[in-house]
């Protein structure tokens, strides 16, 4: 071949190669695109599954929130599973394979240790964080003024190992008051509050629980009031039902009642496991990206989050506590940071989101 035809086949390779799809065209069989099983491995080394409770409540709220806010695409993804709520979530989480995380109570290991085939339940089952307060809601007719009033009568809580099917009977257990306790769902209940079949309804979940506040009391039903007993088990604070809450149940007095914590619960996998590896990276996106809860889209329950707060009886997941550890310098050398701004915010007239938005504007602002 004459040199000049030479040279031309070869500018042309050249270019033909530099061209995206001869690349690909040259590319040896094994630099292929991704196989099916390659994708599988990946997508599940990078999802936790977290259980939650029923359509529409607060814990399914949650659990949405978790999945849009940590979404990172290849990276981590957050697989929200419909659950019956905290007693059966600390099953699911002990002993079903696909579910990493889950929503119980402060009060779980206690329901836990009753369960006599369960062995060192506290070594299993850990926690990243505890997250907010579940109030206990008692609706009665009115004729019902406090919670010794049910003494003996029909109550119903909620289906069968459920939240609270376990936190509220336990909650009348400590308040000395033996009823007879039902087991249906919570909108049948309520029909059957309305003729007469049952005493009371308990719920206890976070408020505004979206089937207390869509009740029509009329001028028949109203929440019964639990004041806090001295004697209460540290698992239950006092709390309290307002107008803000509930307008169609509450009056200008609000309602005394007591509330139990709900924790981030996690399986505590072996160190070095795939599974150890995924939750990691859980701890790190939720820790990190915790600013992003607290915008008005979220659900209001996030604001009462202290993700240092410890929870007596339980032992924080160990990515979790170092997660904490590592930056606990890091919070104190921004203090002052903070405290020059509420100092700032002395004289404005803002309330509590106003000024939260502020402190996130002035923070990006330095």
């Amino acid at each position: 071949m004459p040199r000049l035809a030479q040279f031309a086949a070869l500018l042309w390779l050249a270019t033909l190669m530099s061209c995206p799809a001869a690349r690909a065209e040259a590319r040896p069989a094994d630099a292929s695109p991704e196989t099916e099983g390659a994708l599988g491995e990946r997508m599940n080394a990078n999802t936790v599954t977290v259980v939650t409770g029923t359509p529409g409540g607060t814990y399914f709220r949650i659990g949405a929130d978790l999945a849009f806010v940590l979404d990172d695409g290849d990276k981590l993804r957050v697989l929200p599973i419909l659950g019956k709520g905290a007693g059966e979530n600390a099953y699911d989480i002990r002993f079903l394979k696909g579910v990493d995380l889950g929503f119980v109570r402060t009060d779980t290991l206690d329901q836990l240790r009753q369960d006599k085939r369960l062995k060192n339940i506290e070594r299993h089952i850990q926690f990243i964080a505890k997250l907010f307060d579940d109030e206990l809601h008692i609706i009665a007719p009115k004729a019902v003024q406090a919670v010794g009033d049910l003494s003996g009568k029909r109550v119903s809580f909620d289906v069968k190992g459920s939240g609270t099917d376990y936190s509220g009977r336990a909650m009348f257990r400590e308040f000395g008051v033996t009823v007879e306790a039902i087991n249906v769902d919570q909108p049948t209940a309520l029909e059957m509050l309305r003729k007469g079949e049952i005493e009371a309804v308990v719920s206890v979940a976070a408020k505004p629980v979206a089937f207390v506040a869509g009740f029509e009391p009329g001028d028949r039903f109203h929440f019964v009031k639990a004041p806090y007993p001295d004697t209460m088990n540290e698992a239950y604070v006092p709390a309290t039902l307002t107008r803000a809450d509930y307008p169609k149940l509450v009056g200008v007095e609000a309602v005394e009642t007591v509330a139990v914590g709900t924790i981030l619960g996690v399986y505590n996998s072996p160190k070095g496991s795939a599974r150890y590896g995924k939750l990691v990276r859980f701890v790190d996106a939720f820790f990190g990206q915790f600013d992003k809860f607290l915008a008005p889209q979220r659900h209001p329950k996030w604001r009462e989050v202290n993700l240092a707060a410890s929870v007596s009886g339980w032992t924080r997941f160990g990515p979790a506590q170092e997660w904490l550890d590592r930056h606990r310098e890091q919070e104190v050398a921004t203090r002052p940071d903070l405290d020059r701004f509420f100092q700032s915010q002395l004289d404005q007239p803002a309330g509590k989101e106003e000024i939260y938005q502020a402190y996130l504007k002035w923070r990006q602002a330095r």
